[in-house]
């Protein structure tokens, strides 16, 4: 969390930490150094498993923005250890968040994982590139991707990550979610109602 840490805990910020007594404990994250931190193994596999994220970006004006992108579990894809990319498709035509990138690449990315009651933030670089620059990563990245007409690739250089502690994260769930935990109690039900139905039939040959 070292350069996590670095760019989160700004001087208004540190202040705040001693006001409140936590100075001490945000301190030793500082002293974790200041390169930029690298995507591992869980970083990974929970990134990609995830079917949306929220892209908080900032206009030339100083206003931040957040927008929720989702797609199939896949459509993120971590290109190496301090990359991600997902081929970006047409929504509204607002055109905020690129808007936002062209001016200012630094965004923030919130991944959540509600039935677990876990969250990985991001500080990253983002970047626009068009389709046709490199047709090869155009085709990595749209080989599982949000379904619409895909309009340029985003890439975000990783800068730095910090995992959330559960604490308030009100578990949800997906209607795919809910389908893997009810599925085993419905085919029970199934085998029961069958189950029964022999029986009744069973007890109606004795009448």
């Amino acid at each position: 969390m070292g350069r996590y840490a670095h760019l989160a805990y700004t001087e208004s910020v540190r202040q705040v930490q001693s006001e409140q007594g936590s100075a001490a404990a945000a301190g030793r994250r500082l002293m974790e150094g200041d390169a930029p931190e690298l995507l591992a193994v869980d970083e990974t596999a929970f990134i990609e498993a995830r079917d949306g994220f929220y892209l908080a970006s900032v206009s030339e004006t100083g206003w931040p923005y957040i927008q929720f992108k989702g797609g199939a579990p896949g459509f993120l894809h971590v290109l190496d250890e301090r990359t991600i990319g997902y081929a970006d498709v047409r929504g509204n035509r607002q055109y905020i968040s690129t808007g936002n990138v062209r001016a200012d690449g630094r965004v923030a990315l919130f991944f959540m994982d509600y039935p677990q009651q876990r969250r990985l933030k991001i500080f990253g670089r983002a970047s626009v590139q068009p389709l046709h620059d490199d047709p090869a990563l155009t085709e990595r990245l749209s080989a599982v991707r949000t379904p619409g007409q895909v309009e340029r690739l985003m890439l975000i250089r990783v800068e730095g990550f910090n995992w959330n502690c559960p604490q308030h994260i009100a578990p949800r769930y997906s209607e795919a979610e809910l389908e893997a935990v009810l599925d085993p109690i419905h085919a029970r039900l199934a085998a029961l109602e069958e189950e029964n139905r022999r029986l009744r039939t069973r007890l109606g040959d004795h009448t």
